[in-house]
């Protein structure tokens, strides 16, 4: 299996949201495509915020990472935020979460990235137990959010 990683360009708008609308939906998230659409322009066009990185296995798009970047002093620099991370139901479960988590550790050492964070959900088995298995572990502080 020849899996490979891709940065978003612009001819890879309507694939992404597509993936990005699944994604919500198997979380059970609200999905407003008009402002995903918004924020992949805002997000994708400055290269300050982050990084979308695209899964591919050959050619073929068969998932995506939206790497979201911040800054901590308690981590002594820049952190990142795995914001988003899809792979398409028929390719779950075959090794390619475990080679994306190892790609986005390395670009993140190239990118200067300190710490990397993440959020899953309790239900989802397979990613819990992926993560904890990539070093990932909980810090024992619960994320708190007031939306602006």
């Amino acid at each position: 299996m020849e899996i490979s990683f891709t940065t978003y360009t612009v001819k890879d708008k309507a694939e992404v949201l597509e993936m990005m609308a699944a994604f919500n939906k198997m979380e059970g998230y609200a999905f407003d495509s008009i402002n995903r659409e918004k924020n992949l322009l805002e997000f994708t066009s400055n290269g300050s915020l982050g990084r979308l990185y695209l899964i591919k296995l050959q050619q073929q798009t068969i998932g995506y990472l939206v790497l979201a970047f911040g800054f901590s002093f308690e981590y002594k620099g820049r952190d990142a935020f795995i914001d988003e991370f899809y792979i398409k139901p028929a390719y779950r479960n075959k090794g390619i979460g475990d080679l994306t988590l190892d790609f986005i550790a390395s670009e993140s050492k190239k990118l200067e990235v300190k710490a990397l964070h993440l959020e899953v959900e309790p239900h989802n088995v397979h990613a819990n137990k992926l993560y904890l298995s990539k070093g990932y572990r909980s810090n024992d502080r619960k994320l708190m959010t007031k939306r602006i």
